[in-house]
């Protein structure tokens, strides 16, 4: 089946994602066999553009389509039989029946990981979001987000400035700009080299709230792995982490301070089970079981973490060590700074492992070493 038929599966009424890949798994043969296993009414319409496509609203589709891809390079309708067609979607049980694409298709070549987080991050949030995302760009990676205000924005600009590849994936038309203010980054994604946009939506669709849980099912589906970096307990980022589950995909989640609100979805998805990241390191090593198919050949690894702008989380110090320091009595994280001989954003990283671990605990005065589990 080529593009044009695609868009008219696409446009089939009654339909939908889940019941035409039910249909396209049994290979139909086009178009009989799948005039024999469609619903009366979408057996109708497809009939009637057969015979008559003049008259049909299917052609009326096809032609809104087409003029799309004629009107500018660097547009393309992405399905089943198409060579970039990315083959982990076909894992889902609801993909996309086409893809309208804008930009530079060898994104979709190689790894890929979703980066996705709250639209209000701290900035220790944002300096996270920023630094995993160009390691792993410069490891050869492809960071795939929604567009989104926030640690979506972040992480795709921060991929894209470091020479890397990154995809957003819209909750509307590929040539409605949704955030507004997201108007320079979708220009950057629909242009430059390593950049691709991508939607489920014909052109000119505009946005709209049922959309975007449907948008993140692609997000999640495109990638190896979701990184979740900072999220509330209700945010929408925990919609991506549960596709991810259900999609059998790895899950990951930043830690952060128990007294950063923005940060207990993260902790409630690493109680639930999902795997506490402190560096990109913790996340490929999950995932090496991918490594023959999916990982580069030759990326291009920076060997000494020491020389990279990226936050390393330890539990302890190797030699002046945090939690030997602590006592019953309250210690100003002034004083811990002085005593260990860290900096205090080295400081904080460790007593949030700590703090997470059960083993200390910040009181009115400073932090106490906890004699038990807690």
């Amino acid at each position: 089946m080529d593009a044009k038929e695609w868009l008219v599966v696409n446009e089939l009424p009654g339909m939908g994602a889940l019941r035409t890949a039910a249909l396209a798994a049994k290979q139909p043969q086009w178009p009989h066999g799948w005039l024999a296993g469609l619903p009366s009414n979408a057996a109708s319409a497809l009939r009637l553009w057969l015979a008559q496509p003049e008259r049909s609203p299917l052609q009326q589709a096809i032609d809104h389509t087409f003029a799309w891809l004629e009107a500018a390079p660097n547009r393309h309708l992405l399905h089943r039989n198409h060579p970039a067609w990315p083959e982990l979607l076909d894992q889902l049980p609801d993909p996309p029946v086409v893809l309208w694409a804008q930009g530079d298709l060898s994104a979709l070549d190689g790894p890929k990981l979703a980066m996705v987080g709250t639209r209000r991050p701290t900035s220790e949030g944002s300096g996270n979001a920023q630094a995993f995302a160009r390691e792993l760009a410069n490891r050869g990676w492809c960071i795939v987000s929604g567009m989104a205000l926030g640690v979506d924005g972040v992480a795709q600009r921060a991929a894209l400035a470091s020479g890397g590849r990154s995809i957003a994936v819209l909750g509307c038309g590929i040539d409605v700009i949704y955030p507004p203010r997201h108007r320079d980054l979708h220009e950057q994604l629909s242009t430059v080299a390593g950049g691709l946009l991508l939607s489920e939506h014909p052109p000119g669709t505009v946005a709209r709230p049922a959309f975007f849980p449907r948008r993140n099912r692609v997000v999640t589906g495109l990638s190896l792995g979701t990184l979740v970096v900072e999220a509330t307990e209700k945010s929408g980022s925990l919609v991506s982490a549960r596709l991810a589950l259900e999609q059998d995909r790895e899950l990951f989640a930043l830690p952060g301070s128990l007294h950063n609100v923005q940060a207990r979805g993260c902790l409630q998805l690493i109680r639930s089970g999902a795997t506490l990241v402190r560096h990109v390191d913790d996340i490929l090593e999950e995932l090496q079981h991918w490594a023959e198919r999916y990982m580069p050949t030759s990326p291009s690894v920076i060997a000494d973490n020491a020389s990279l702008d990226l936050p390393i989380i330890d539990n302890e110090a190797p030699k002046d060590d945090v939690l030997s320091t602590l006592g019953a009595t309250p210690t100003p994280i002034d004083v811990l700074v002085q005593s260990v001989g860290i900096t205090v954003s080295e400081c904080q990283q460790r007593l949030l492992m700590l703090e997470l671990d059960g083993k200390v605990a910040q009181q009115a005065g400073g932090w106490v070493r906890l004699t038990r589990p807690w």
